[in-house]
């Protein structure tokens, strides 16, 4: 590895183990270094406290979170309404219990959901929703809109899931890719405690001009870049908890909010959502 080290960061929720974030220059990329092997990398996932596998409501967080999830899912399909008004075929990626699914499904979309990890997969069933079990047996050029909410960051291979984008989506279809940035004032704030780092579960570490490149090697292009601001408050909780031990809500508060007031000048949001046309 010829790549400098751009910080050492621990796995503060889970393993506790340490990891190297590694810089790639070229691409802007930050990538989490070793990455587990593949057979092993579910086990990094087997936590009550991974929020996104889970319903659970059993802390003020965990409702918190939930309430602005719901206004989340709402405006992700009123964004995609915007862009693609024609209702069509939906593949999401990454389904997790299929909150996104279902507020798709309600809104007139044909959806198709993908989801690797079982204890999700078990939610979602319960609430009568059926997965694909891999993109593999989904027929070339068949989707009008694919999303990745938070999931990019977690696929080993990412050039090889760019090219299955590709593959899947019709000429005229629109890929939505939500990821967390590095660039972002409160990534740079916290630092080795920034818990979008969420290592090893996220093995790539994304900015805007490695999006960019990315896509661009299979003439995929980022169409137009939406803000995801209420991620800030999220992520800075977190972070208050990895670096203090407790949620601090002012505090957190304090700094999405001022992560958000600096992104208006440089559009370094903590995450963002790419729009991605062929």
């Amino acid at each position: 590895m010829n790549d400098p080290i751009f910080l050492r960061v621990k796995d503060h929720s889970f393993s506790k183990e340490e990891f190297e974030l590694l810089h790639d220059a070229e691409l802007d990329l930050v990538y989490t270094y070793p990455q587990p092997e593949e057979s092993i990398l579910p086990s990094y996932y087997e936590s009550d406290d991974y929020i996104s596998h889970t319903d659970g409501k059993r802390s003020v967080f965990e409702k918190i979170y939930h309430v602005v999830k719901s206004i989340a899912l709402s405006n992700k399909v009123n964004l995609i309404d915007s862009l693609q008004p024609q209702k069509g075929k939906l593949l999401d990626i990454g389904a997790g219990t299929g909150d996104f699914i279902n507020a798709a499904y309600s809104r007139g979309w044909d959806v198709t959901g993908v989801e690797p990890n079982e204890k999700a997969k078990k939610i979602a069933s319960q609430k009568k929703i059926l997965y694909a079990e891999s993109t593999n047996e989904l027929h070339d050029h068949t989707f009008d809109v694919i999303t990745m909410w938070h999931v990019l960051e977690h696929v080993p291979d990412v050039d090889l899931q760019i090219k299955e984008l590709k593959r899947l989506l019709k000429p005229n279809g629109i890929i939505f890719i939500a990821v967390p940035n590095f660039r972002s004032y409160d990534a740079n704030y916290y630092g080795i405690f920034w818990a979008a780092f969420d290592v090893p579960r996220h093995l790539w570490h994304f900015s805007k001009t490695s999006i960019e490149i990315l896509f661009g090697r299979e003439a995929l292009h980022v169409y137009s870049v939406v803000p995801m601001r209420f991620d800030a408050f999220y992520v800075a909780l977190l972070s208050e908890k990895y670096k203090t031990g407790n949620m601090n809500y002012l505090k957190a508060f304090y700094i999405g909010l001022k992560s958000n007031l600096k992104a208006r000048s440089n559009f370094e949001y903590s995450s963002l959502i790419y729009v991605i046309k062929n």
